[in-house]
């Protein structure tokens, strides 16, 4: 299960910086950063990628998806199972689809005499409010 004070940080931030894997109905691995993501709870989360994206199309074909979460002393990767939950989010200028990720187990990604001292630092680049603007459509897609 996810950590009750690591959904408070992820929900309390809004977008949140995260590394998500899936895998193809072949077996090959594809790792993709997204900042995209809502803890609904300790075992769901939310996540939301352009419906065009590699990310989208393997975890349609397989439902596999590891997420790599990286937080003040924690680098935790959960694992699970999503689902399309919404094709398309409304009002957003492409497409982008909500998925539902089923959280199965969570692992210590840390290795021994290690801490993490932050969550993973980014900053939107170009139209700034354009992105701030778009950044709140999905959150508030994923949150409904």
């Amino acid at each position: 299960m996810l950590p009750r004070e690591l959904i408070d940080l992820m929900r309390d931030l809004g977008v949140f910086p995260v590394v998500v894997g899936t895998v193809d109905g072949e077996g090959n691995l594809h790792m993709t950063f997204i900042t995209w993501i809502y803890p609904v709870d300790e075992r769901t989360l939310r996540l939301a990628v352009s419906s065009k994206a590699r990310t989208a199309q393997n975890i349609r074909d397989t439902g596999k998806v590891a997420v790599q979460i990286f937080a003040p002393d924690k680098s935790l990767t959960c694992y699970g199972t999503a689902k399309e939950i919404l094709e398309k989010i409304e009002g957003i200028p492409f497409d982008v689809s909500v998925f539902e990720m089923n959280v199965e187990s969570v692992e210590n990604s840390l290795f021994p005499g290690s801490t993490i001292t932050g969550i993973i630092p980014f900053a939107h680049t170009g139209k700034v409010l354009k992105m701030v603007e778009l950044d709140e459509k999905v959150m508030s897609a994923l949150k409904s």
